[in-house]
């Protein structure tokens, strides 16, 4: 048997599987929530912040998981992923949104949790001047974002 993703488990045919109440209902889930304004179960998973995100080739989980995963209560999982520091807050995916949910203020609120805990993904200031010329404008403004406060 193999193991599936999210800890998902074989059921019986007809039998629910649903994740533990807690753990939807957390605390930090309802801090990422209270940190960016968003409902998270707002969320129909229909895919258009993946569809329309620049930078979902360079992300471990896509946009739509990272709802799903919030809404299964994996807080944790979206926290330690790289998704949230290749996220651009370019807002495309908040313009896509048919319930007009703004990913990018989740994205920036599950960083505020980890900034908050001293801990970045990226530092601008450490990016070697040679390649620097390189590095697309909207990433600088994106290290420059999670400094400003």
């Amino acid at each position: 048997m193999s193991d599936f993703p999210l800890g998902y488990k074989v059921v019986d045919q007809g039998q629910a599987l649903k994740p533990e109440k807690d753990r939807i209902h957390g605390v930090l889930l309802a801090k990422v929530e209270e940190i960016s304004g968003q409902r998270v179960f707002r969320c129909m998973q229909c895919g258009s912040c993946a569809a329309g995100c620049p930078m979902h080739d360079r992300m471990d989980l896509s946009p739509n998981q990272v709802w799903k995963l919030l809404q299964m209560g994996e807080v944790e999982r979206v926290r330690d992923s790289k998704t949230i520091w290749a996220c651009f807050s370019c807002f495309t995916c908040s313009v896509r949104c048919p319930k007009g949910i703004d990913l990018a203020k989740v994205m920036e609120a599950v960083r505020q949790l980890l900034l908050r805990k001293r801990q970045d993904y990226a530092d601008g200031n450490r990016i070697p001047r040679e390649i620097l010329s390189e590095v697309p404008p909207i990433a600088l403004i994106s290290c420059l974002r999670k400094l400003s406060g």
